[in-house]
């Protein structure tokens, strides 16, 4: 079995899962704006996303000597150590219904807020909770003070939402009223709720192709404009304009707690501080334990997403599970996004192995590298204001500040 053992290895498997957790979001959050329905991505996401712990497993769990204290993953297989499982399949079903709740909270609050309340709720939860988990061998006098910018990130993220859903809301009244001279109502909601009432399919086999619609010359809208905003609704799976600020908040607020339990499970699956496991079998290794925790992830995702093929939330189009099979456009996309995502777990969790795992939490910096791509791809914040871009900007570097001081917390564990 591979284990890393030093401080330098673990800070560059959490580098490399910071870029692998950041980037697989961007690639869910394209297929949702190209109109693929969520349940549909989610279901190939977990599929891949189960398959990355198997080769890992089967890779780095079986590479090296195979001792007592240490076995492979093939060889621990066979042992009697169910607390230790249950552990660590409990965290995976934290972690799916986590996962879950945030590819509805990016079309209601947006793909980088989402990530920086959620990450944030995670690392001040998480990380209190891993810090007392291992045995406190992080330096409590840098790791906190990091905490603390985890926590003030969170709060700027939850003011930059409500600023640019103001802004949004302004772009859709100005462009209603330069469109509307010869009406005199100009409320802002109008547009809104045109867009909303209009006659949407309600179930995906029904749903015909409208061909004027499929024949309509494509006229491209710059991005942060009313017509971009409306543009982008129409084609989008989640229909979000008008919706409830709470909404979306309060689905960022679930995730962020749920993502904030994986992390101490695995911990307690793999170093046993509550003692559960019977005299003389070892510990989980990382291996096995993410075997199962993925297991379990792939479980909760598969059950909860072909309940709402049938059984919707939010307003998205009812499904079947045939309609998913033939389904094909985006799929591969989304394979791909859950073997990133796979990856960039296992990597996180050696290195929380090796260094603690109040210190591996610095990944939950995620949302840099996922606001890039939002701002980038998806012209998130394009022609917002004064106020909004600075929120922004005092959100990001508070991140940046975060995610360095947890680094410098690491501690090589006994």
């Amino acid at each position: 079995m591979y284990l890393v053992t030093d401080i330098s290895g673990a800070i560059g498997l959490m580098a490399v899962a910071l870029v692998l957790l950041g980037t697989w979001p961007v690639v869910l959050a394209v297929l949702e704006r190209r109109g693929r329905l969520p349940q549909h991505t989610f279901l190939d996401f977990s599929i891949t996303n189960f398959l990355a712990a198997v080769v890992v497993a089967l890779t780095f769990g079986q590479i090296g000597p195979d001792t007592p204290e240490t076995p492979n993953f093939l060889t621990q297989l066979t042992q009697n150590n169910w607390p230790s499982i249950l552990f660590a399949m409990a965290g995976g079903v934290t972690l799916s219904l986590g996962t879950l709740a945030t590819q509805y909270g990016w079309a209601f609050v947006g793909l980088s807020v989402t990530e920086v309340m959620a990450s944030s709720l995670k690392v001040v939860i998480g990380t209190t909770l891993n810090y007392f988990l291992d045995g406190r061998i992080n330096k409590a006098e840098v790791l906190f003070p990091g905490v603390g910018c985890f926590l003030i990130a969170a709060i700027l993220g939850s003011l930059v939402h409500s600023s640019n859903a103001a802004d949004n809301q302004e772009k859709l009244a100005t462009s209603m009223v330069n469109h509307s001279n010869n009406t005199r109502n100009g409320a802002n909601g109008e547009l809104t709720k045109h867009l909303l009432e209009k006659e949407s399919p309600k179930d995906l086999e029904e749903a015909k192709p409208d061909a004027t619609q499929a024949t309509k010359t494509q006229v491209k809208v710059e991005a942060g404009t009313a017509e971009f905003l409306v543009d982008l609704e129409e084609k989008r799976s989640i229909k979000v304009l008008g919706s409830n600020t709470l909404l979306g908040l309060g689905i960022v607020v679930f995730a962020g707690v749920f993502y904030a339990l994986f992390s101490p499970a695995f911990n307690l699956a793999t170093n046993d501080q509550w003692h559960t496991l019977p005299a003389g079998v070892p510990h989980l290794v990382v291996y096995t334990a993410y075997f199962y925790f993925s297991l379990a992830c792939l479980a909760m995702s598969v059950g909860l997403n072909v309940w709402f093929l049938y059984r919707p939330m939010v307003g998205v189009p009812r499904s079947t599970l045939r309609a998913y099979l033939r389904d094909g456009e985006g799929r591969g996309l989304a394979l791909l996004a859950g073997m990133v995502c796979g990856l960039g777990n296992a990597f996180t969790f050696m290195a929380g192995q090796a260094a603690g795992y109040a210190a591996a939490d610095s990944v939950q910096a995620l949302p840099l590298v996922s606001t890039f791509w939002g701002v980038v791809l998806f012209g998130e914040y394009r022609r917002s204001s004064r106020r909004t871009y600075t929120l922004l900007g005092s959100m990001l570097v508070m991140f940046a500040v975060a995610m360095a001081v947890l680094m410098a917390s690491s501690a090589h564990r006994d």
